[in-house]
């Protein structure tokens, strides 16, 4: 597997980009734009994540999944998944990696004993009190 960024220009990519839609009804500045935003938004993750995260060694999804259920003191699942913008299934497996490091545990919630909800643990809590400043920070120089 290549690691290596794509040594393209985005100059070449939308000149590439431009010989398979010539003669198609594409609104190009809306692509233009949409695709400019997600750009933008993936470099900004990017280097939050290598300002920040990996300092208290937490994937982008393990910091949303903390985030959530910090702001809102316990969350049931499916909701955090919903917020976090991650399936289910990756919602487990963060949970199982932030649940081994003492950060969050699971409840079971008193009205159907199915449904499972998630809180921060104190170590959690502190965590995200000293990082959210931080991560915080970068976000003010980004802006």
């Amino acid at each position: 597997m290549d690691l290596m960024p794509d040594p393209r220009t985005l100059a070449e990519t939308e000149s590439a980009m431009n010989r398979h839609i010539e003669g198609l009804q594409i609104d190009f500045a809306a692509a233009h734009t949409v695709s400019s935003i997600y750009r933008a938004a993936n470099a900004i993750r990017a280097h939050i994540t290598n300002a920040v995260l990996r300092q208290y060694d937490l994937t982008w999804s393990g910091f949303v999944v903390m985030w959530v259920v910090w702001i809102w003191d316990g969350m049931e699942t499916r909701h955090v998944a919903e917020s976090a913008a991650i399936s289910k299934g990756t919602l487990t497996g963060v949970v199982n990696t932030l649940e081994s490091r003492g950060l969050i545990m699971r409840e079971s919630m008193v009205t159907d004993r199915r449904l499972v909800q998630l809180r921060l643990t104190q170590s959690g809590i502190d965590l995200m009190t000293e990082l959210y400043p931080k991560f915080n920070a970068v976000e003010s120089a980004v802006v």
